[in-house]
């Protein structure tokens, strides 16, 4: 059977010319026609191959032989074998001397050449029927990709001057304001004008709950609009959308080949022109030993060797599979960007993760002011404020909301952000600052309270020189993080807890949760000493967390999963796995995908080498036929393409 480089990037160019093409030299052209149209040469091939085998066997006739007989039996054979010889011819110009097409050809011509036409036939023909069965799977396996293909309409409609006009998704320039009517599908990322709306978000994060949005919130391309006509202002050019990431991402995450992948390619390359050598062998070497040598025997069982050796199994069910899990994994929001990540997440034995944003909301809420005395709480927040819409940090969105609009009088100078710190910038010639109580320590502010008697997060601020108070704010618990850490217990991972929040409260949701290890007040490079002293241990770790901030975490662990990939470019640029809609409980999911996928590919990996093993044995043996062969070879793949497509069946 023919190698099929399953290559995503070609879904693009199917979607609108229907066609798709490998670099092995064999272009398939099959998705506009039907499965009749496809198995039709093998059809035809099958009748006539019957009514031969009928002539010869079972209707008494006097003119079925002879050059009528090798006519007919070369007629049987040119729908199913001439496509073959066209590839391995194909293959040869390319230098390619030993692709699966030319072991096949070889070994059907050898069959014609001693006269085992039926036989000659019957291989091709079910190496045909393989090949078909081949593309169906590969298209069928795609499907989940290429319905986040089709998210997107090709058209929207814009409302300028009040008039209302369709255009091209392509040509809407940021600004536009793009009419939704219900049911309609969002064609570009945009900002909300509608006073609310109701989305599907199911496309993008696998999530079938409607999801509510307020005026002024973000919607992305591929929503579906539930309920009223909404008006969008788009912010993002359709070439830039979180959509077209997305799918550049899922696109390009077979290029990330898993390391039995890779090995299976290069043993295939080094396999194939061995038997070769090992069929010519089995044909030559028993004219010196064997008395009653015939060569037509002994080439007889070189050929079968051949069709025998095909590593069509291996070669096309092992992408398939690992293709097969990251379509599973999209299909429930969570995206892989290569399938080396399926099987290292298949082997992590921690689970190491931020807190905020991660195993809780990420949405705070300003709980109480403490002002010290002779600062003007209103005066104070004000410049706190206008420091903080610098950060995109969800403090500095909980004292947006707190506090209201910007004071565009207050002019800041030397803004900038300290890393695990907070920010600090000039405000009328005198310093402020505002981050955590080791920002003060950091600039020598003095204070006269203990950091740690207060439970909820703190934010110190310090303005000329002086502590100026602080602002609690609190988070809250995802509602599927309890869910989160009971699946990863069961899948005997031990969690640990990073965060640069207060201890106090990282040990108390470490606590409610049941996180085995927890650790607060950490700064970056904290975190990273914290992940060595892990993987000191010889133990593979994972990281969740935002896939910014905590860069250097992200980059020392086996795999970074991000939080969020809706919400930040940078996140999915740095992450090798992405979970769309924030839920922790993907995590598990992943991991179980990434066990699933390989457990499939191993599989299929010994099935394969144990039936052609056995057979291989029986063919140099004489005990083994073309029937046997053609099993070993297009059985075995068939099998091994079907039990590769079943995790897209799997629940997980």
């Amino acid at each position: 059977m023919a190698k099929k480089k399953i290559d995503l990037r070609d879904l693009s160019k199917e979607k609108h010319s229907g066609e798709h093409s490998h670099d092995d030299g064999h272009n398939h052209d099959n998705s506009d026609k039907t499965t009749l149209q496809m198995f039709l040469p093998a059809i035809i091939s099958f009748t006539l191959l019957i009514i031969a085998i009928a002539l010869d066997n079972w209707i008494t006739q006097n003119w079925f032989n002879g050059w009528v007989r090798i006519v007919w039996y070369v007629a049987a054979y040119i729908p199913v074998g001439l496509p073959v010889l066209r590839d391995a011819f194909d293959s040869i110009r390319k230098s390619d001397f030993f692709s699966e097409f030319f072991l096949m050809s070889i070994a059907t011509i050898g069959a014609f050449a001693i006269g085992e036409f039926p036989e000659g036939v019957a291989v091709m023909l079910f190496y045909a029927v393989g090949e078909v069965f081949q593309t169906l799977a590969v298209q069928r396996a795609k499907t989940n990709i290429k319905t986040l293909l089709d998210q997107r309409p090709d058209e929207v409609t814009v409302v300028k001057d009040n008039q209302s006009k369709t255009v091209k998704a392509e040509s809407v320039e940021i600004g536009d304001v793009i009419q939704l009517k219900s049911g309609e599908k969002l064609g570009l990322d945009g900002e909300l004008l509608s006073e609310k709306g109701s989305f599907n978000t199911a496309a993008l994060t696998g999530e079938s709950k409607p999801d509510s949005k307020e005026k002024g919130e973000i919607v992305l391309a591929g929503m579906i609009n539930l309920n009223t006509v909404v008006q969008v202002k788009v912010t993002t050019a359709y070439k830039d959308s979180k959509l077209s990431k997305i799918l550049e991402l899922v696109q390009n995450a077979t290029s990330q080949k898993a390391p039995t992948e890779l090995f299976i390619r290069k043993f295939a390359k080094i396999y194939t022109p061995i038997v070769v050598l090992l069929a010519v062998l089995i044909t030559v070497v028993p004219f010196f030993f064997v008395q009653d040598y015939t060569f037509s025997k002994w080439l007889y069982r070189a050929l079968v060797f051949l069709v025998i050796s095909c590593p069509c199994a291996l070669v096309i069910s092992i992408p398939l599979g690992y293709f097969g899990g990251i379509g599973a994994a999209s299909k429930n929001g969570i995206l892989f960007k290569g399938s080396n990540f399926l099987d290292v997440i298949s082997t992590i034995k921690n689970v190491v993760m931020d807190k905020t944003g991660t195993m809780t909301e990420g949405v705070f809420k300003v709980q109480e002011v403490i002002m010290q005395p002779g600062f003007d709480e209103k005066t104070t927040l004000a410049m706190v404020n206008k420091l903080e819409s610098q950060s995109t940090h969800p403090v500095a969105t909980a004292i947006h909301n707190f506090v209201g609009e910007i004071d565009s009088k207050i002019s800041l100078e030397n803004a900038e952000e300290i890393a695990g710190h907070g920010l600090r910038a000039n405000v009328n010639g005198k310093e402020l600052l505002v981050g955590n109580f080791k920002l003060l320590d950091k600039f020598s502010i003095k204070y006269d309270l203990d950091p740690g008697s207060i439970v909820y997060t703190t934010i110190a601020i310090a303005y000329d020189n002086k502590f100026a108070g602080y602002l609690t704010i609190a988070d809250s618990i995802k509602e599927d993080a309890q869910e989160a850490v009971s699946k990863l217990h069961d899948l005997n991972v031990k969690l640990t807890m990073l965060s640069g929040d207060k201890d106090n409260v990282v040990q108390l949701v470490a606590k409610k949760l049941g996180i085995d290890t927890a650790f607060g007040g950490l700064l970056p490079e904290d975190k990273v000493e914290k992940l060595k002293a892990i993987k000191s241990k010889n133990e593979s770790v994972a990281f969740v967390g935002d896939g910014v901030n905590d860069a250097p975490v992200v980059a020392l662990s086996d795999v970074g999963i991000a939080m969020g990939g809706l919400g930040s470019d940078a996140t999915i640029e740095t992450a090798d796995v992405v979970i769309q809609d924030d839920k922790p409980s993907k995590i598990a999911m992943a991991i179980n995908i990434g066990k699933q996928t390989k457990k499939i590919v191993w599989q299929n990996i010994i099935l394969a080498f144990a039936v052609k093993a056995v057979v291989l044995v029986l063919g140099a043996g004489g005990l083994a036929t073309m029937w046997e062969a053609v099993f070993a070879d297009v059985g075995v793949a068939l099998l091994a393409i079907l039990n590769a497509v079943r995790i897209q069946k799997m629940k997980f």
